[in-house]
């Protein structure tokens, strides 16, 4: 039996049978928790990356995305959602006793934003692959303006076990080859994922406001806030990183990726990086000095421009594509990539959002997933908008794919029916009462808007007579202070000094040994593309 037509009752008695559920305690999940450094006064930092950090290139815990100031906090892959978040504490511990008199922002939307020149690109050292990171950030400015390099978010990494799928392809009867038969799973829980990412963005939704100063000169369709002529929001809104206020274009607007297999989806996105598109040739990739602007003046420079709210993903190896990976090895884990910053936790997630994801994850997986058609792709999109712009207005419908409409609460229940059955499952593989407890959490919410972390910000806002700006750096400020407040062990301390330095000798090694002109990287590097 295909994968996609496995009965949610069928999958979920399979891996309830007493042999299987030891193996959700080996389902791996990491974090990548981003953070402006700002002044006290909530201006972004002017100040490189702090040495005491280490190298932003090899440091594996601590480094930058997209702006120098904007750093990037990694866990390790871990079968133990604590373990996780005392990872993600450690770091952010470590960092925010070492940013020099600076702040981290604690909203997924950035503090007040000046000129652009004033948004500092990350810089990865001298070596062919920190350049072309360098590089392909100062595209991303010319195309999407270097505002949008200040967006912060959390990424949830999630993988499960090769037992776990060889008991689900055994149940399904299927003849494919593990790693296929895991690639196609994969993908069915990306489809179904982004049929319900509407409910993600309504329950954890944490950016319905900004800063004037971000959409200066940008046409948006946001109102003033409560006669607050500095903060602008959507009133019904939930995540507005999410929306058009994100990483967009006019020329991406065609751009159609498809999910339901891997080769459609390599396919789509290496024409979009080997497609010539006008609009970027105008922009050059070589300026008359001779300094790169950007990688190529392809749709996309490499496949990462593509922001998408979920991604297939496989550990990769040094020099090599995303893409070229995936199609050698098949997919080894998703990226969730659509969550706030929560500014009421100073972690930026809060364990509550894992064990619901988890759960809304397992939820993905049970439940057939037929492959998207034209009509349901665009019902999709559409949906996306709406909880962005919508999401907490009671009047709003969204789009099913069979052509039908129902209300957000209406399809709300009729998904948590499942999600309380997978976190059920959950719990009692892991001896925990915490999954259930989330959901149960969670659906307070589908019956009160005003319980959503977007409606309390808005609340908060209205009862502090507080600007969006003013309110987050009060926020930033207190979970700073949290973290520089809290002890580390000298051990752990210890430790995180020799990796910092371990990081400035890997990338002196990487610059010694470059032999290449960057020309020529760039045109090696590209090739796995056109091979593909």
């Amino acid at each position: 039996m295909p994968f996609s037509e496995t009965s949610f009752n069928d999958r979920l008695a399979g891996l309830s049978a007493p042999q299987n559920l030891p193996l959700f305690c080996s389902i791996l999940r990491g974090l990548e928790r981003e953070g402006l450094r700002v002044d006290q006064n909530g201006k972004i930092s002017q100040k490189p990356h702090p040495d005491s950090l280490g190298s932003t290139l090899t440091h594996p815990y601590i480094t930058t995305d997209y702006s120098e100031a904007l750093l990037e906090f990694i866990t390790e892959p871990s079968n133990s959602i604590d373990d996780v978040l005392n990872q993600l504490e450690l770091v952010l511990t470590s960092a925010c006793k070492q940013i020099d008199g600076e702040i981290l922002w604690a909203g997924s939307m950035p503090c007040q934003i000046g000129e652009e020149s004033e948004i500092p690109i990350a810089y990865y050292g001298t070596s062919n692959i920190g350049h072309m990171k360098e590089v392909y950030r100062r595209g991303l400015g010319h195309r999407y303006s270097r505002k949008m390099q200040t967006i912060a978010g959390v990424h949830f990494n999630y993988s499960l076990p090769n037992a776990m799928w060889s008991a689900l392809r055994r149940q399904d009867g299927s003849t494919l080859a593990l790693q296929d038969y895991k690639t196609e799973g994969y993908f069915a829980i990306i489809r179904n994922f982004r049929r319900w990412l509407w409910l993600l963005l309504y329950l954890m939704g944490s950016a319905p406001a900004v800063c004037r100063s971000f959409v200066k000169d940008r046409k948006h369709q946001l109102q003033v806030h409560n006669q607050d002529n500095h903060t602008l929001c959507a009133p019904f809104g939930t995540s507005l990183r999410m929306g058009d206020l994100g990483y967009q274009s006019t020329a991406q607007d065609a751009l159609v990726v498809c999910y339901n297999s891997l080769e459609n989806y390599i396919e789509i996105l290496r024409d979009a990086i080997l497609t010539q598109t006008k609009e970027y040739e105008e922009i050059g990739v070589v300026d008359s000095e001779g300094n790169h602007q950007q990688l190529n003046s392809g749709l996309l420079q490499i496949e990462n421009e593509f922001y998408s709210t979920i991604r297939p993903k496989q550990t990769t190896r040094r020099g090599e594509t995303q893409l070229k990976a995936l199609q050698d090895r098949g997919v080894e884990y998703i990226e969730v990539r659509c969550l706030d910053l929560n500014p009421f936790d100073p972690a930026g997630i809060s364990e509550q959002q894992i064990y619901f994801v988890e759960a809304f994850l397992l939820t993905c997986l049970l439940t057939p997933s037929l492959k998207t058609h034209n009509e349901e792709y665009s019902a999709i999109q559409e949906n996306q908008k709406l909880a962005v712009y919508r999401g907490r207005d009671p009047e709003m419908l969204l789009h099913k794919g069979d052509g039908s409409q129902a209300s957000l609460k209406e399809w709300s229940h009729e998904i948590f029916e499942s999600i309380i059955q997978s976190a059920n499952l959950l719990d009692k593989a892991t001896e925990t009462d915490k999954y259930s407890r989330a959901v149960s959490h969670y659906a307070l919410s589908l019956e009160d808007p005003e319980l959503t972390p977007s409606a309390q910000i808005l609340n908060q806002l209205n009862e502090t007579e507080s600007t969006y700006h003013a309110w987050v750096r009060d926020r930033s400020k207190e979970a700073t202070n949290y973290y520089q407040n809290r002890n580390l062990s000298e051990p752990d301390q210890t430790r995180l000094n020799e990796i910092a330095k371990q990081s400035v000798a890997d990338q002196k090694d990487i610059e010694a040994r470059d032999n290449l002109d960057f020309d020529q990287y760039l045109n090696n590097y590209f090739d796995q593309y056109r091979n593909l």
